[in-house]
């Protein structure tokens, strides 16, 4: 795959709403550039957890993907706690998701290497 065509190199683009959500077939689609995510609540977010050996390494990792989510403008909901750190993505303005939850989500998957 072409580093043009990879989610995790392309930049979220804003979302202004006024657009429908990505149909679930789109997003079941998608999912295979994700690895380790899966779709929850009927296809509207996108979410994986990710393991780590305790608390300090899960909110390390969660100080992370804050990161990375502010220096796209497109932020998730992070839950952390010892040994686990879970992030969901999806698109409040259009109540669904989005191209931008796709490449967020490959971008956070990049930080575990």
């Amino acid at each position: 795959m072409p580093n043009s065509s990879r989610l995790d190199q392309k930049t979220c683009v804003p979302c202004q709403g006024g657009i429908p959500p990505l149909p679930i077939d789109t997003a079941q689609a998608m999912l295979a550039q994700v690895p380790g995510r899966e779709l929850i609540e009927d296809g509207i977010k996108l979410r994986r957890s990710f393991a780590f050996s305790d608390f300090l390494e899960a909110q390390a990792f969660a100080v992370q993907v804050g990161a990375v989510a502010e220096s796209e403008s497109h932020h998730p909901d992070i839950s952390y706690g010892w040994g686990y750190c879970t992030v969901v993505f999806y698109t409040h303005k259009i109540g669904g998701l989005h191209e931008n939850d796709f490449i967020m989500a490959a971008k956070v998957n990049a930080l575990q290497g």
